[in-house]
């Protein structure tokens, strides 16, 4: 599987790691609601189609990516820096 990094270029995904579900909010620092922060710890779904996820080119730039992934496919559909920055669409 390839990952465009949008500094460095197509990258095979050995170069990356996967840092979590790029959909998930986390509770505010002060709240003391604990069902939100076991939910926001430990709770995951399990998605089929297309999904939001976030991952580092730790092996590259160490960029922090935001990457549209079909989980059925495994097709990569688009990358962008996950705080701002240049997007690219579709397969490298």
């Amino acid at each position: 599987m390839l990952i465009t990094c949008p500094y460095c270029g197509p990258r095979d995904v050995i170069e990356f790691t996967y840092q979590g579900d790029g959909n998930r909010e986390r509770p505010q620092p002060a709240s003391q609601d604990l069902d939100a922060w076991n939910a926001y710890v430990y709770d995951r779904l399990n998605p089929a189609g297309d999904h939001n996820e976030i991952w580092q080119h730790s092996g590259g730039c160490r960029a922090h990516l935001r990457v549209v992934r079909n989980t059925l496919t495994h097709e990569i559909l688009s990358t962008a820096f996950a705080r701002g920055g240049h997007k690219t669409e579709g397969r490298p």
